[in-house]
């Protein structure tokens, strides 16, 4: 696990004075937190390469980056391929040869013997670049899920590469910020893939690569996209194929030369991964984090979980105090706003988790493939509106939209009369259309957030609605917010995540399942939670999830008050936002007239973002937040 940055020239007029390198040195020393283990530099005459080492299998010629096949090859990767084993081993049946034992150099292997195909075989989780000297071209590709990032920024002369944004940033004037991506943030509450906030920088895809050859222009391909297709199975078979396929995940999960802990919430998932890796490891340690505010603190279930799985359990409590202290910081490490309040406790967990252990394993991605959300269930609600004629749609459109706020029935029939594509953005939806002109100056009827889900709704055309909703989620919702968070908070304590849920097997089975193993019986994850009978204890099976909650609703009224006053007066985002409505959404939550914490928390993270990045207003210190 690791961080990267590089740089390819156009052609072979590659400047190697002290200025360039020592401005590639500071692109990796900024993301030393991703690895603080080591450093190696590479540079010909039209390549740069660096990279920061954090050591987890730590196995004889894990330096990078890393040659291959006499010098022709250069890698550097950030990463775990969990069937490398495997892979290593076809290969040295087909006569590749291999200096160490790690997975680097079986995927450069594996690209010499099978080129841009290569990238389809890895089982893990990825973001790398390999370059060959003698064909002069850049090969780069991101693991299916998206679940290590992957930066790139073109420029006159040449493409730089990143595995955080901030990397590109070093020796920049600050970037204009993209108002096309501002307007999705603020509906999204994260701003969705590929665009960022700095209007020069990309993210390349998840399930994608790219290639630079000398002289032509960056191109970039799928290798990858998420499909369903149901088949019809007994609740048996799935239970049984679910019950093996996340057995041999977690096991290939498990795979580290260091111990490996797990974060320990209240709910299935979370519980499901623990019990799964105590068959491999007894002594596994836990975390988990909560917050003094009645209803938002887990610890104490998260502690009976833990007694009744027979493994050690270290909780955290935050205050507010830690919480505003912090806040920054946070801000700083996502590289872009993500307005999830649960990045927050998040952060603390993994800085509490670094202290016993260097990696962890998660829950994230199990809602998204086996159908976990509450919201998924709405399709059944609203089911009956499919035969009301279009004409009496609208007119009980139009009757709902005009009864009062909060009215009992308003919502269901609004819900009822907008079609799926119209009314699910993902399980954030921040600002309508109508609010964003409100909240911003900058609005424009040009970019929709239908830019973004519009051409996912199309793929998913001839999918029944749980399918779209969950299609949607995964190409919105879970790489650019869950993934998101978990990378930069685990990596600003140089801690590593690993999701055995987000694994391609595992998809294979969760793509397969019916709507009715995903949501019937009246539950979520229905096939799931069956499955995991025997194995989580009964008592978890349908205890409601709190996932890490935030008491920032309560907060905002109080403890947070003046500090959120500030933070909008202070702001210097007057060109983009409108303060004054921001000012009301405050009072208007404090009064009690509608909870507005969610929306005032977009727009925080936001004016946080700004003065860090743009302002420079707020310094943070680049050094590593982990101290070994």
């Amino acid at each position: 696990m690791c961080g990267f940055c590089g740089y390819i020239a156009n052609d072979n007029v590659l400047e190697t004075g002290r200025h360039e390198q020592n401005a590639m040195t500071e692109r990796a020393e900024i993301i030393e937190h991703r690895g603080p283990d080591d450093a190696g530099y590479y540079t010909d005459d039209q390549m740069q390469l660096a990279f920061r080492r954090l050591s987890i299998i730590d196995l004889a010629g894990g330096h990078q980056p890393l040659p291959y096949d006499n010098d022709r090859y250069y890698i550097i990767y950030n990463g775990e391929v969990y069937n490398y084993v495997e892979l290593r081993n076809e290969l040295i049946q087909k006569g590749y040869t291999f200096k160490t034992t790690s997975d680097t150099e079986v995927i450069v292997a594996l690209y010499a013997d099978r080129g841009t195909d290569s990238v389809k075989y890895l089982r893990g989780m990825f973001a790398f670049l390999i370059w060959d000297r003698q064909e002069k071209t850049l090969f780069g590709a991101r693991d299916m899920f998206g679940i290590k990032p992957f930066y790139y920024m073109e420029k006159k002369d040449g493409v730089f590469f990143a595995s955080e944004k901030k990397s590109l940033l070093v020796d920049e004037e600050p970037h204009p910020v993209s108002e096309k991506a501002l307007q999705y943030y603020m509906t999204f509450q994260f701003v969705p893939e590929p665009y960022t906030l700095s209007s020069q920088i990309r993210r390349l895809e998840p399930g994608h690569y790219l290639l630079k050859k000398n002289g032509e222009s960056l191109q970039i391909k799928p290798y990858w996209k998420p499909t369903f297709s149901p088949v019809k199975q007994t609740l048996d078979e799935a239970q049984k194929k679910i019950q093996d396929v996340l057995v041999d995940s977690v096991k290939m999960h498990m795979r580290s030369d260091v111990p490996v802990g797990a974060f320990l919430s209240s709910g299935i998932d979370s519980t499901c991964i623990v019990a799964l890796a105590k068959r491999f490891n007894q002594n596994i340690k836990t975390f988990t984090v909560g917050f003094k505010s009645k209803g938002y603190n887990e610890i104490d279930v998260a502690r009976d979980s833990a007694e009744k799985l027979g493994v050690e359990n270290h909780a955290i409590e935050v205050t507010p105090e830690m919480f505003m202290e912090e806040l920054p910081r946070i801000v700083w490490h996502m590289d872009d706003p993500v307005a999830d309040p649960a990045a927050i406790p998040l952060y603390f967990v993994a800085k509490e988790a670094r202290k016993h252990v260097k990696v962890v394993l998660s829950g994230e991605g199990s809602d998204e493939l086996f159908g976990g959300y509450t919201i998924y269930r709405e399709p059944l609600a609203l089911d009956w509106f499919d035969s009301v004629p279009d004409s009496a749609k609208k007119m009980l459109h139009a009757f709902a939209g005009r009864l009062p706020y909060g009215m009992k029935g308003r919502s269901y029939l609004l819900r009822g009369t907008t079609p799926l594509l119209d009314r699910y953005v993902g399980n954030a939806f921040m600002f309508s259309e109508n609010e964003k002109k409100y909240v911003l100056k900058t609005f424009s009827e040009d970019s929709p957030f239908t830019d973004i889900t519009g051409p996912i709704y199309e793929e998913a055309a001839g999918y029944n609605k749980v399918d779209q909703m969950q299609l949607i989620d995964i190409e919105t919702w879970l790489r650019g917010d869950i993934l998101v968070k978990a990378d930069r908070m685990t990596m600003a304590h140089s801690l590593e995540l690993r999701v055995p849920f987000l694994d391609k097997e595992v998809f294979e089975v969760a793509r397969s399942l019916p709507v009715s193993l995903k949501t019937g019986n009246g539950t979520t994850k229905y096939a799931f939670r069956e499955a995991m009978r025997g194995i989580v204890p009964d008592s978890i099976l349908f205890r409601k999830k709190l996932g890490f909650p935030v008491p920032t609703r309560v907060w905002l009224k109080n403890e947070l008050y003046d500090w959120t006053r500030k933070i909008i007066h202070d702001s210097g985002t007057d060109q983009f936002i409108n303060k004054s409505y921001a000012l009301k959404l405050l009072d208007d939550h404090c009064s009690g007239k509608r909870d507005n914490s969610r929306k005032i928390w977009t727009i925080l993270m936001f004016m946080l973002w700004h003065q860090i990045y743009i302002e420079k207003t707020i310094t943070i210190n680049k050094q590593p937040v982990y101290q070994a």
